[in-house]
Parts: structure tokens; sequence; C-alpha cells
């Protein structure tokens, strides 16, 4: 199988289905920041990370699962755009 590892900048937005919405919103957004693989950018709408797509799917992938099994069903709606970055740099260590 062939795979090619390119920059890649994924949209995200997080809708949980029950009870509160800012807590589970932030804590995956916290879990992606943590992870310190991908760059975030926040706004009112949406998250965005940025990084290797092999590391951008993980970090999604980690979120989501972490998320689920705090907080339950949530929806999660993506848009993922290779070859495109935001303008911040990720956190230094």
């Amino acid at each position: 199988m062939w795979r090619q590892t390119v920059r890649v900048t994924a949209e995200l937005s997080l809708y949980p289905l029950a009870g509160e919405i800012e807590g589970p919103v932030w804590a995956f957004i916290e879990h992606i920041i943590a992870a310190n693989r991908c760059s975030a950018a926040t706004n009112s709408m949406s998250t965005q990370i940025t990084g290797e797509s092999r590391d951008v799917f993980d970090c999604v992938r980690d979120a989501l699962e972490a998320s689920y099994a705090q907080f339950g069903r949530q929806v999660l709606v993506a848009k993922f755009i290779p070859e495109h970055h935001t303008d911040i740099e990720p956190p230094q260590s």
C-alpha cells in the first residue's frame, strides 16, 4: 500500500448530542492541543488543526475516542484540506 505524508489542515466542529455543550467541546480541543503534534487555531465556529497528515488524523481519532469515552455520543463534522496550512505556529515545548 502506498502512503504519502502531506501537510493537511482539518476544520473540526464537535456537537455533543446530550447535556452540556461547552465542556465536551473544550475537552476535545484541549486533547488535541495536549498531543503537541499539530498546530491549532480556534474560533467561535470551529477548530483548525494543521500538521502532517498522519499526525492530524491520529490527533482527531485520539481526541474523538477520548471524548466519546468521557462524554458519550457526539457528532464530529470535519473538512480536510491537503497542502493547506493556517497562519499559526505549533506550540513550543
